[in-house]
Parts: structure tokens; sequence; C-alpha cells
């Protein structure tokens, strides 16, 4: 550490703004809540991209450090990300996510201040998320990656199933297991959504938030649809799917194509991104939330549908096992037939019943998911790390 005794600790990220998907809320509200504890000091690193300047007003009191990017936008190369660490008098750095600019930077900090450094991957080193893409990985892991995961002095996973899959992955580094939290919505009636008048007004809504990726599962979620659409199910129960998310590589077209080839028009609704007010009114005016992802780090939008009491369905790929535990959300696999039974279950309920699953987890989210709590678990594994305090709990160094 320096003279003084403030620890100062740099979160590293690709990017800073909604680019990022849910990493934008997970990383700046750590950063965020790790900047009010005494004797902290936060920086954030990331990339310039068509969204962090406009972001950056979200960060509040936090000034995220932005470097401009040179060659392939899918590694961002930034040397000046690195001059900064080298000249910077960081203590830890805990890089946010995998195979990009950053994990070269870092690592190469390391070696050279001789300080030590954290991961969080993310959901990168899920099965899923590995086999995707999976000969540029390799040579990713080769050149780089492999070598900056090892050496890391801990390794963050968002939950048991993360830390079984960086395992998996053949990494024995000591591995803390911490949660994403979550903000409670500020309690103030919304006006509707905008693209809630193209809905019947007695129409109730099952919503997908987020962003629209094939690993989503939105394709089988479609198809689901379809299989539901007909007058003794969906049409005599009155739902409408609302996807609402930003687009990535083309996948909303495709998704579009899909549902008017299966002729859902009328009871699927593409609306397009929703932040701020838009985002909250969404999730006000939706009766359920659903989730057929293939592969998750511990999704944000799930404990955001839970902290506005929604029910949720889910894939157990999710990662969010206490849900399915304390009843506030239903299991379903990526099969079109396993969500139709999933989303068959929903509709059979009542208005009571789903309010009362959304109510275990709004519970849910209020007992584990707080960012206080998170943080605090977050600056002892920093602390241990750096040997200024004994092993926490949330560490494992089981090889196993």
């Amino acid at each position: 550490m320096g003279t003084d005794t403030t620890l100062k600790i740099g979160l590293l990220t690709a990017s800073i703004s909604r680019n990022a998907g849910g990493l934008f809320v997970s990383v700046r509200k750590l950063a965020q809540t790790l900047q009010t504890i005494e004797g902290l000091q936060i920086q954030v690193l990331g990339m310039h991209d068509p969204y962090s300047v406009q972001d950056l007003p979200k960060w509040g009191d936090i000034r995220p450090h932005l470097f401009a990017t040179h060659g392939p936008i899918a590694f961002s190369f930034a040397p000046k990300m690195a001059k900064f660490l080298y000249q910077s008098e960081l203590d830890l750095v805990h890089t946010q996510g995998l195979w990009m600019y950053p994990s070269v930077a870092v690592h190469y900090w390391s070696r050279f201040s001789n300080k030590p450094y954290l991961v969080t991957p993310r959901g990168m080193l899920d099965p899923w998320a590995v086999r995707n893409a999976r000969w540029k990985k390799c040579i990713a892991g080769w050149l780089y990656e492999n070598t900056h995961l090892r050496d890391a002095a801990c390794i963050h996973a968002l939950c048991k199933s993360e830390a079984d899959a960086i395992r998996a992955y053949g990494l024995r580094n000591p591995i803390c297991i911490i949660p994403n939290g979550i903000d409670p919505p500020v309690e103030t009636l919304s006006t509707p959504p905008l693209w809630r008048s193209a809905i019947p007004n007695d129409a109730k809504i099952l919503l997908y938030l987020g962003r629209l990726h094939p690993k989503k599962g939105l394709l089988n979620l479609l198809n689901a649809w379809s299989l539901l659409a007909c007058p003794t199910s969906l049409l005599n129960n009155n739902w409408h799917l609302v996807i609402a998310g930003w687009d990535q590589g083309g996948h909303k077209n495709e998704l579009k194509v899909q549902a008017q080839q299966l002729g859902l028009q009328t009871c699927i609704h593409f609306v397009g991104p929703q932040f701020d007010a838009a985002k909250h009114a969404s999730y006000r005016h939706a009766n359920a939330f659903i989730l057929p992802s293939f592969s998750e780090g511990l999704p944000m939008t799930v404990l955001e549908a839970w902290s506005y009491g929604l029910p949720v369905l889910m894939t157990p790929q999710c990662n969010l096992p206490e849900g399915f535990q304390s009843q506030a959300a239903l299991r379903i696999s990526q099969e079109p037939e396993h969500i139709v039974q999933g989303i068959s279950t929903l509709f059979a309920m009542t208005d009571q019943q789903r309010m009362a699953m959304g109510k275990r987890g709004q519970a849910l989210v209020a007992q584990r998911f707080n960012w206080p709590h998170i943080a605090q678990q977050m600056l002892s594994v920093y602390r241990w790390v750096l040997r200024q305090g004994d092993k926490p709990d949330c560490v494992t160094t089981d090889h196993n």
C-alpha cells in the first residue's frame, strides 16, 4: 500500500456503458457501494464505446477512466490502459470479464508491480459460453487468457455452479463465491411504458428484458409461444409476450423473422431497449418475467424482476437455485416443449398465486442480494489477498 492508509482498488471492465449488458449494472453498483466504505478508494477503467460518454453520469461520484481502442472490437486493444496501470498507485486490480485486452493489461501490470489481482469471469467460463466461438477462445486462452486466469490471486464466482465451472476449466486458484446484488425499486407510480398502448388493456404481460443474443434462448421461446397460440390456451388466457432489449449481432431481425413465420405478430411485441424510467415502467406493468437462457453468470434481470414482485420462469443455467427453493420461480429448460409446460403452469395460476410467488422473490432479494452486504464480503476478500485479514468464509481453496 501507499504512504496513507487508503486502500486503492482498480476495477477493469471492457465497457462502462449499457453495451456491457448486465455488467453495466453489477460492476457499477459494486464500485459505487465499495466507494462508500471509509478507507477505500475505487478507480474504474474501461474502453470507449458508442454509449460510454452518454452513460458516464450513471456512475455518480465515480469518474471512470476511458481508453480508446484499436483494431478488432472483439479484443479492444487499448495500450493507454496498460500505461495508466503502470503509472497508478493501485494496491489491487479486479478484472471483470474475460477474452479481451484488460486480461493482458492487468497480467502485465501484476508482473511489473508485483501486486495481486482478482478475476470475475461473469459467467464466461460456463460450459455453454466456453463452447461458443470455441476455436477463438482456444487461441485466446493459449495466447493470454489461461495465464491471466491461472495467476489470479483469487477468482470471484457469482454462485456455486459457476465455481464448479471454474474448476472444470482446470483452474486451481482460491475461489470466492459472492453474488450480484440489487437495489430495491423506488416505490413510485409510473406511467405505462410506450409499448403498452399497442396491447389490449385487459391483456396480461409476460416480459423478457435483456440483450437479444442467441444464448438467451429466445428462438426457443418463440417456438414455445407458437405451440401455445391456439384458441384453447394462449388466446383465452389473453397473455402477450413482450421482448424488450437491445440487439446484438443482428439477432433481433432473426427473432422478428421467426415470429412472422410463426404468425405471432399479434401476441409478441419487440419493443426495443428500455432504460431508466422506461425500464421501471416495463417491470411495473408486467405480470411475470421469463429468462430461458442457455448460460448466465448471475442474471441481474431476474433479480430486478423479483425486486418488482414478479413471478419468474427461468432455466437452471440462470444459476439462482434459491429461486426454485423458495418457490419464487418456475423451473423451465431450454427446449420449447418444456418452456410450454412452464408457461402453461403460469397461466393456470390465479392472480393471487402469481402475486404470492412474486412476493417470495421480493423477500429473497432483500435477504440475500443487497449491495452493502456484498460489498463488505468483497472487501474482506481484498484484504485477505493483500494479507491484511483472515480468509473469509466465502473463499474456498478446495480443488475438487
